[in-house]
């Protein structure tokens, strides 16, 4: 065989001549289909020809590098059909047990997409989501067992992988058991070849008119089988008249003793990361597993023989992905040949004849208590192969005595080779199986205008709507309870602060004034961002402060690289930390690498902390790493982060209003009545305060600035990113001193900077504001809120912030709150 035709997966005897010349089936089509696909005989009533593919790494071995490349190409030529926006949203689903493998390179080839593939082995404990039949196949049902059910309810495209596209019945009954439970608008079917016939081609097409669908085909290569009248009462008997011969020249040594030495290899599997997509694989997943292939491959390497010139890593039966990525690694790490292929439950007639693509079998009984009972599972094309090694690879469920019984597959392998080693992978199990499944809003996110007066693509918030709930509760009576431990911040809402005519007309001076220094600041720090964390970040914004920016950096992407970026909102919550569930959200979707985390300013640095914090405690709790903690804000006057528009301490008007700045959003709500373990944390959409909103007024003041800032913008970020941005903290050290001088003793009772002195005055009991000496219109709409609430301003001339607000500490109702004579300093 010729190295290019062993690189294209084709003999140069057409591995489908024999089964053509005696049956007269004809494979009609594409040039490359024959490179692509062989013909051999199985004992199936329904079916007597199976295609044997070159490049799917199942019957035949190949290179890693040529099974793999074939799938991601196809997750690719998938991505470019949707566009990047739609692959975002995608969800891949792969078949049993042909197809798992090539389903999960499609799934990183298409990007972040979650994968999951269909399976045959039940899992107790976990709730089947979904199943169907596969009519033709050797072994028909298939469960779905995803650890989320929410992974299905998406209405993102379904991407369906499978080896071949035949009649198209198991995609059909795929399509409709599915779209009757989670119904969506789009499907791509990917196969490595199209075979149907023009009948069935318009039976798929028909059956997305009738569903409201559209179903688009990916294929590597297209064509017919032509069969023969009488084909299925000739295959019998050519398999029967064969099936002796075939066993002896396939198994000869079935019965013989163990030729060569079974060891085990220890992998080191990540723990955490599952075998395959059983119950569901991420992207955060896919990132930890590319980060540990490696240490993986070069463990597998150093148990190899010396001299070890031709090595096969075999998979097992649906656990296809893992032992593929192993001995893509492996192939990359050592000298030798590597090919791969896997163990079948499918029975096949082998013949040792070029012209045919099963030359070899070997039999075993199966070894991981399939829940159909005992039976024979085959290795083919592997006895008779050269190799000087086997890896095989199986899961922890599957490594029983029945494996190393005298008649088990390492027994068998060892038999024909002279290395065989073992290596497991532990069998992943969700570790909290779902009893039921999440309502349909806790799986996307929610969006505009049934929730948030902002567009529906300008951001999506990871939370449930509880505007429904009654949380509002009198300031003071707030203040009291949360000083006096007695309830959370989180817990309750303040009463929304209904801004005075005169206030509203300081907010549209504050606005004019400042459109174009808050451009030049969401262009500096968006451009950081593209520059040095992702050319396609995901942003999400801290609800609901950071909202606003997070579009508006949307808007600035768009307007000057062309980029439509993913945004969404998620809750984070001073001492309970981010929410949890939607950073499995998150990761199930996209690459945590690629999340950038969006505020709108630091005051002391208690956000960047509580998020730094989050994130190691959720690392440790789900295995996902990634994410990573450093916030992107527009200003950072703390000196808490390297990622932001600029350091100076000044007025972002959508620090001024509540909800109406904020799409109509209030502050989130974390309360054990009202969140379950499985529930994003909670929000109000305050639909009644429309005829007040000035959310898209502001964020269209500040985008209408772009074009006149962008020159500003491109010579701040060149400044920026040459500067030395590490933090100092010296906010916090601030936050410190004056908490100690004014004999508070309790730092969260601190708020420094503009929008946290804004905040202290619309939601909490103020104390005092002390102002830098000299600060000037910045500081307009503060007086005038201090002077509404009898609050005193005090000027300082080493203030690091323009202002600070204090929070009336010790506070009782029985405290005036202005003069502070309860409070014994």
């Amino acid at each position: 065989m010729t190295e290019r035709a062993r690189a294209e997966g084709r003999a140069e005897v057409w591995s489908g001549s024999w089964v053509a010349e005696r049956l007269g089936v004809e494979l009609a089509g594409d040039d490359t289909l024959t490179g692509l696909l062989g013909l051999a005989l199985r004992r199936n009533p329904k079916r007597a020809h199976l295609l044997v593919s070159n490049v799917l790494g199942k019957h035949v071995p190949q290179s890693p590098s040529v099974v793999y490349g074939h799938g991601v190409a196809l997750g690719r030529r998938v991505r470019d059909l949707l566009g990047d926006e739609e692959a975002e949203r995608a969800v891949v689903l792969g078949y049993a047990e042909t197809a798992t493998g090539l389903g999960h390179s499609v799934a990183d080839g298409l990007g972040p997409a979650p994968y999951l593939h269909s399976t045959r082995r039940p899992v107790a404990g976990v709730a089947r989501a979904g199943g169907f039949e596969e009519s033709h196949s050797h072994a028909t049902s298939h469960l779905l067992l995803p650890e989320d059910p929410a992974l299905l309810a998406g209405d993102g495209a379904l991407v369906l992988v499978d080896d071949e596209f035949s009649t198209g019945n198991t995609v059909l009954n795929t399509v409709r058991a599915l779209h009757e439970r989670y119904p969506r608008e789009r499907y791509v079917v990917v196969a490595l070849v199209d075979m149907r016939s023009p009948a069935d081609a318009g039976r798929l097409e028909e059956f997305a008119r009738e569903i409201g669908a559209r179903v688009d085909l990916v294929t590597a290569a297209s064509g017919t089988v032509r069969l023969p009248p009488g084909v299925l009462d000739k295959g019998r008997e050519l398999v029967a008249r064969y099936e002796d011969e075939g066993t002896r020249a396939g198994a000869g040594a079935d019965a013989g003793g163990v030729a060569g030495r079974v060891a085990r290899v220890d992998l080191r599997w990540p723990d955490g990361v599952p075998d395959g997509g059983r119950h569901g694989f991420t992207a955060a997943h896919r990132e930890r597993l590319e980060n540990a292939l490696p240490d993986m491959a070069a463990r597998i390497a150093g148990a190899l023989p010396t001299g070890a010139r031709r090595v096969l890593v075999l998979g097992f039966e649906e656990l296809m992905y893992a032992p593929l990525r192993l001995a893509h690694a492996l192939e990359r790490t050592v000298d030798a040949e590597v090919r791969y292929s896997t163990t079948t439950r499918s029975p096949v007639l082998a013949v040792d004849d070029p012209g045919y693509a099963i030359r070899t079998r070997l039999v075993f009984p199966a070894h991981d208590d399939p829940a159909d009972g005992p039976g024979e599972r085959y290795a083919y094309n592997v006895a008779g192969g050269g190799f000087d090694a086997v890896v095989a690879v199986v899961d922890s469920a599957a490594d029983t005595p029945a494996l190393h019984a005298c008649d088990g597959l390492p027994a068998r392998l060892a038999a024909h080779v002279p290395h065989v080693l073992l290596a497991v992978v532990p069998s992943y199990v969700p570790r909290t199986p779902h009893a039921s499944e999440r309502p349909s809003m806790l799986s996307e996110p929610l969006r505009g205008p049934d929730f948030s007066s902002y567009a529906a693509d300008e951001v999506g918030w990871l939370l449930q709507d509880l505007s429904d709930v009654t949380l509002e509760a009198p300031t003071e009576e707030r203040e009291e309870a949360i000083q006096s431990g007695g309830a959370h911040y989180a817990e309750s809402l303040p009463v929304e602060y209904q801004p005075s005519e005169q206030y509203q007309e300081l907010f549209h001076a504050a606005l004019a004034t400042s459109a174009a220094r808050l451009a030049r600041a969401v262009g500096a720090v968006t451009e950081i961002v593209l520059t040095e964390r992702s050319p396609r970040p995901v942003l999400v914004s801290l609800a609901r402060a950071g909202t606003p920016v997070g579009i508006l950096m949307r808007r600035w992407a768009r307007f000057r690289h062309g980029l439509d970026l993913p945004h969404y909102a998620v809750s984070i919550v001073r001492g309970r930390g981010i929410d949890a569930n939607a950073l499995r959200w998150l990761a199930g979707r996209h690459d945590p690498a690629d999340v950038v985390f969006v505020d709108g300013w630091t005051g002391k640095g208690a956000i960047t902390r509580e998020l730094a914090a989050a994130l190691r405690a959720f690392e440790a709790s789900d295995g996902i790493t990634g994410f990573d903690p450093e916030i992107a804000v527009l200003a950072d006057p703390g000196s808490c982060v390297r990622t932001y528009g600029t350091r100076d301490d000044f007025l972002i008007p959508s620090a001024c209003l509540n909800s109406t700045v904020s799409g109509l959003i209030s502050r989130t709500v974390l309360r054990a009545d009202l969140v379950g373990p499985h529930d994003f944390h909670g929000a109000k959409f305050y639909r009644e305060l429309a005829g007040a909103d000035l959310s898209t007024a502001f964020l269209d003041a500040v985008s209408a600035r772009f074009p006149d800032v962008a020159d500003t913008v491109d010579a701040q970020t060149k400044e920026l990113l040459a500067a030395d941005r590490t933090p100092t903290w010296e906010g916090w050290a601030a936050v410190e001193r004056i908490s100690e001088e004014y004999g508070i003793h309790d730092v969260n009772l601190v708020k420094p900077g503009v929008g946290e002195t804004t905040r202290v005055m619309l939601r909490r009991v103020p104390w005092k504001v002390l102002a830098r000496a000299g600060a000037g219109a910045d500081l307009d709409h503060v007086r005038l809120l201090a002077e509404q609430r009898g609050v005193p301003v005090e000027e300082s001339a080493d203030l690091p912030y323009t202002c600070v607000g204090l929070i009336h500490p010790k506070y009782t109702r029985g405290a005036t709150g202005a003069d502070g004579k309860a409070v014994a300093l």
